[in-house]
């Protein structure tokens, strides 16, 4: 076996404080197998979408209790680094995931041994609530244990600054490059007086001000919820039934955590069938909506009863319903909205029109979060069913998403309407915008580089057509785009008729591609008529782009 490897894996296993950890290494190791620990070793996680994400496994290319040890040292360095002092605290949170409880202990045990004040949530919680947490308390970070929407067998690690957004570049880096020099570090316990337990009153402060924020009268839009097997389950009903909604049915087959989702293949609202079980059981009660978190709530997924069926909405679709309900309550100079660059371009016209000020980032809350600049984000939404709908979290926050979104249905539902009518009327103004997200997975110890080669291939030989539009430019997005700093990405335009933005994903080995088709607004043309041509369109360019990026 290579000597350096060997090496490797025996430091790593000196270090490890998981005894079936160490014996799974140890066990690789007497049998030789190196294609197994090159997996493990190879490529260690890092700090990509805010923090860190991959399967639980032995090693540091995955999640396990020294991994979590080494990024909570990083994290305790950066502080002293960057200048924040730890004494504000750290707001520690867990989802219910396989692994979070142990991690979160990890989390909680170096941070206390290091001599860091700790906030710690007193059970498994959605995500928005530690955002928020940081943001009162005026702690030097968060750190929440999830791995949001991801596989059952991941896990992750995601970190918050001392505003109550993600961190961004070079913090990440910084986080890193202390984590790799880590050592054994002390460990502290509970009892230490740098423990505080999150205050009950400071969760209550959360459900007060959104409720009250998004409360409507004695509601009889029937609702039916589901948690997806996530930690939002009892919060999101305690936020209905404070808001005013009295016919709200939760799915029990998927309400109380389970980090094994066994109802799902994957646990992603954004999924093709997802919202399956929630629908089946609308029809059952005869709801109007259907609410979805996904497993640590800070993303919204929603269908809406359309007819005989369903429609499952797509993330652009309500981040234009919501603009529709707030655009017009936004006053004050300093408001702003804002979307990312692989987003519908419809909210910026929408912005336009209501002369409020609007901005685009690139991909993830961890640049919407900051998108106002000197401003207020009033309304900040990304495609992949991340919304942001009140500032006090700087961050998406589906439990706040889900109560605004009824809120406007229940505000329809009152006129008779619902919101697959609000959809007309905005696409009648703003003309139709035909959407669709390709999305392929890429596993495999050669998914990495099939992904990184497709890329490649693509800014190299940009296609002159693309469902038989012509592909007016493209654009290199790792050179900047627009004002915006570089990432991994290319943006075809298809002249006046649409775009196609093909990006890696930030958190799973998935490269995917963001079709927009467009039409401006037009009397002599029905909406199912520009709809259908729109779908068409969107068939024809989805299916060539499969031929392209073939992983």
């Amino acid at each position: 076996m290579n000597q350096s490897l060997r090496d490797r894996v025996l430091d790593w296993i000196d270090g490890d404080p998981d005894v079936d950890d160490r014996e799974t290494l140890q066990s690789l190791l007497d049998k030789g197998d190196e294609v197994e620990l090159h997996r493990r070793f190879d490529t260690p996680l890092t700090f990509g979408t805010a923090g860190l994400r991959g399967p639980e496994m032995a090693g540091p290319a995955g999640m396990n209790r020294y991994t979590v040890r080494r990024a909570t040292q990083g994290v305790i360095a950066w502080l002293g680094e960057i200048g924040v002092d730890s004494a504000r605290g750290v707001v520690v949170g867990r989802d219910g995931r396989r692994g979070s409880e142990s991690f979160n202990h990890e989390v909680v045990s170096v941070l206390l041994g290091a001599g860091v004040k700790v906030y710690e949530m007193p059970r498994p919680l959605p995500t928005p609530l530690v955002a928020y947490c940081v943001k009162q308390l005026d702690a030097a970070a968060g750190i929440m244990v999830t791995a949001s929407h991801n596989p059952p067998q991941d896990n992750g690690y995601k970190l918050y600054s001392s505003d109550g957004s993600q961190i961004i570049p070079p913090n990440d880096e910084i986080v890193e490059r202390f984590a790799n020099v880590a050592t054994s570090p002390a460990l502290g316990e509970r009892t230490s007086t740098h423990h505080r337990w999150i205050s009950p009153d400071l969760l209550d402060q959360y459900r007060a001000h959104m409720t009250q924020r998004f409360a409507v009268s004695n509601s009889d839009l029937a609702i039916t919820y589901t948690p997806l097997h996530g930690v939002g389950g009892a919060t999101m009903m305690k936020l209905f039934a404070r808001a005013g909604y009295t016919k709200v049915t939760p799915v029990a087959a998927q309400f109380e955590p389970d980090g094994t989702f066994p109802t799902l293949p994957f646990p992603n609202p954004e999924e093709l069938g997802a919202l399956d079980l929630a629908m089946a059981r609308a029809d059952e009660v005869q709801s109007d909506l259907v609410i979805a978190n996904d497993p640590d709530a800070d993303r919204l997924g929603a269908a809406v009863r359309d007819g005989a069926g369903w429609h499952v909405l797509r993330g652009d679709q309500i981040g234009w319903l919501l603009a529709s309900a707030m655009l017009p309550t936004m006053e004050d100079p300093r408001d702003v909205v804002a979307t990312t660059i692989v987003s519908s371009t419809l909210l910026r016209a929408m912005a336009r029109d209501a002369g409020v000020r609007f901005a685009v980032t690139l991909t993830g809350f961890k640049w919407l979060a900051r998108a106002a600049g000197d401003g207020v984000l009033r309304l900040g939404y990304e495609e992949a069913l991340g919304f942001a709908v009140d500032p006090e979290v700087a961050d998406k926050d589906g439990l706040s998403a889900a109560l605004a979104l009824s809120h406007l249905a229940d505000d329809l539902h009152r006129h008779d309407q619902t919101l697959m009518d609000r959809l007309d009327e905005i696409e009648a103004r703003f003309g139709v915008h035909s959407i669709f997200q390709l999305s392929l997975r890429a596993e495999g110890p050669t998914g990495l580089s099939a992904i990184v080669n497709a890329v490649q291939s693509l800014r190299e030989r940009p296609p002159t057509t693309l469902g038989g539009l012509a592909v007016s430019a493209h654009f290199d997005l790792a050179l900047g785009y627009e004002g915006l700093g570089p990432t991994d990405g290319v943006l075809l335009q298809l002249g006046e008729s649409g775009r196609v933005v093909v990006r890696p994903s930030g958190t799973e080995p998935k490269l995917k591609a963001y079709i927009e088709i467009t039409s401006p607004p037009s009397d002599a043309t029905s909406l199912a008529e520009q709809r259908r041509r729109g779908e068409s369109l969107v068939a024809d360019v989805r299916a060539d782009l499969e031929s392209l990026l073939q992983l």
